[in-house]
């Protein structure tokens, strides 16, 4: 049985348009395309982050003529706005207060966040947010539409 919450996790949301703001200050702004959540668990490494990034980049939600969801990111120039988000890994089981443990730390986390950012930033604009301060995602969700990639 596979443990949910057992991989490093992206929530894609399809938008017309998302900013972030880090303490005041407007950090990442796109249009069309995705803003991320990235969520990074302490046991993930560069090889969850090709995965994904590849699978980001290639996922095909933009409808086509024809209104089948069909289309890359790429194929319709959208762009990508990545948002760090340990709070993926909060786990409310015991109790109602969620625990983190399985986030990575920040150091770790940082590392990796940048480095995924990096490799979709080969193929694609990308926007992002400042890892570890409090921030303001705004967005207009499109569809919505929101999908959940693990690896």
């Amino acid at each position: 049985t596979e443990v949910i919450g057992d991989k490093m996790k992206l929530v894609v949301q399809k938008v017309k348009k998302a900013s972030v703001t880090s303490e005041g200050t407007l950090t990442g702004q796109i249009n069309k395309g995705y803003m991320v959540l990235v969520g990074i668990k302490v046991t993930d490494t560069k090889a969850e982050a090709d995965y994904l990034a590849k699978k980001l980049i290639n996922l095909r939600i933009f409808e086509d003529e024809n209104e089948k969801m069909n289309l890359s990111i790429k194929d319709v120039g959208g762009e990508l706005l990545l948002v760090s988000q340990f709070t993926l890994y909060g786990d409310a089981t015991q109790g109602n207060r969620p625990s983190f443990i399985e986030a990575a730390r920040p150091e770790q986390a940082n590392e990796l966040y940048e480095y995924f950012c990096n490799q979709c930033a080969k193929e694609i604009k990308v926007e992002k947010g400042v890892f570890q301060t409090h921030m303001e995602v705004s967005l207009v969700n499109d569809g919505p539409v929101t999908i959940i990639l693990e690896k």
